[in-house]
């Protein structure tokens, strides 16, 4: 979870996700005319792209829980601070003003981020977090299927969507989401919410 700790504590613990029994779990970018949609949307640049694919190919390939987390420490730190120097500035006054008040105290810099860069995903993705805090799980759903449209392998997006069925009581809705989480990212905390699933899987 990059950045300054305390200061991302908020946003963070529930874009990545924690056990709702703790805080909650979480929710929660590119050039190219053809390939896959991932690659069709725009707000990041080709070097970041080119990282997080093979950061994702890791994650997907972890063999343990540490070096997940440092993998996909490696993922957030890109989605949060991108190459653009304006939106990465941008994101770090965003994330670093909300302190442990989280985004919705930042919400008028958030909107009109989404203004400004309307395909990037952690605008949206900070707008949902900010929705889910205050109760409002529909409008961060909306804000969800955004992150996911721009960035599908979005593993924070997916797990806070199945936070958000779970804590609507929609168990198959929820564990349909937790399930495409799990193949991004399989040492995932929420998986303990789904007794079925089983342990992560164990890789030599």
């Amino acid at each position: 979870m990059p950045l300054a700790a305390c200061a991302r504590t908020v946003h963070l613990s529930f874009i990545m996700g924690l056990k709702p029994t703790v805080f909650a779990a979480a929710l929660f970018l590119v050039v190219a005319p053809a390939g896959p949609i991932w690659a069709q949307t725009s707000g990041f640049s080709q070097t970041d792209r080119t990282s997080l694919d093979a950061l994702y190919a890791r994650l997907a390939a972890s063999t343990d829980e540490t070096s997940a987390r440092l993998t996909a420490d490696e993922i957030w730190k890109i989605w949060t601070s991108p190459d653009d120097p304006d939106l990465a500035a941008r994101m770090d006054e965003i994330i670093k003003a909300g302190g442990f008040a989280g985004p919705m105290s930042q919400m008028p810099l958030i909107e009109q981020l989404i203004v400004d860069y309307p395909d990037y995903s952690e605008g949206y993705n900070m707008r949902a977090t900010a929705h889910f805090l205050r109760g409002a799980y529909e409008a961060s759903l909306s804000d969800i299927e955004k992150v996911l449209e721009l960035e599908p392998r979005h593993f924070g997006a997916l797990s806070g969507k199945a936070l958000i069925y779970h804590t609507q009581g929609k168990r198959d809705e929820a564990l349909e989401a937790m399930k495409a989480a799990l193949e991004i990212h399989p040492f995932l905390g929420e998986r303990s919410l789904f007794p079925e699933l089983g342990p992560p899987p164990i890789r030599s």
